[in-house]
């Protein structure tokens, strides 16, 4: 991590663990079987799963892991971009809908530079948990307000373009219907 990013990190401390809970259980509490928003709040768990076994793999298990989030949370990030974002746009949330494409931009780089890292090094680790802080901020924002907000202000013929275009995009980047590995 650079010491741009540590003092960053100083400055605006990440959310507690019981902040990000709560945010989901706000999330959870309007989103409906099957609807964009219980697909992606369950990509979000799949994502935050991937996290724990890359940080829990050895150094020579990590290239395996590490790609296995990165198809997890591109994936995730396209269908976002193309479905969610131009309806966080369209409910007068324009500012949400570019920070989170921004945040996104700025996580699928970062991946591309953890890359060029040795698995065993500190420095990878440190990258790593950058990332991870930062994803976690992203999903912490989503679920607490913004996608809570665009549930219950958007349409009914909305919701449903929303649903089939955020589930088309995904499996379309992951070559499935939801299920990208199994463990």
């Amino acid at each position: 991590m650079s010491i741009l990013d540590k003092a960053i990190a100083a400055i605006t401390p990440p959310e507690s663990d019981e902040a990000r809970r709560e945010a989901t259980r706000e999330a959870e509490g309007v989103a409906r079987p099957g609807d964009w928003l219980s697909q992606i709040l369950g990509h979000h768990r799949e994502i935050e799963a991937q996290f724990e076994h890359l940080r829990a793999a050895s150094p020579a298990e990590r290239h395996a892991e590490q790609k296995k989030l990165a198809l997890l949370l591109t994936a995730h990030a396209i269908a976002e971009e193309a479905a969610v974002y131009p309806a966080l746009a369209a409910d007068h949330q324009v500012g949400h809908a570019e920070l989170a494409y921004q945040e996104q931009s700025a996580a699928k780089m970062e991946l591309g530079l953890l890359e060029r890292l040795d698995p065993a090094s500190e420095d990878y680790r440190d990258k790593l948990e950058h990332i991870r802080g930062a994803v976690l901020h992203h999903v912490y924002s989503e679920e607490g307000t913004w996608y809570p907000k665009l549930a219950q202000s958007a349409s009914p013929a909305d919701q449903e373009r929303v649903t089939a275009r955020y589930a088309e995009e995904y499996a379309r980047y992951a070559g499935t219907e939801g299920q990208l590995f199994t463990r």
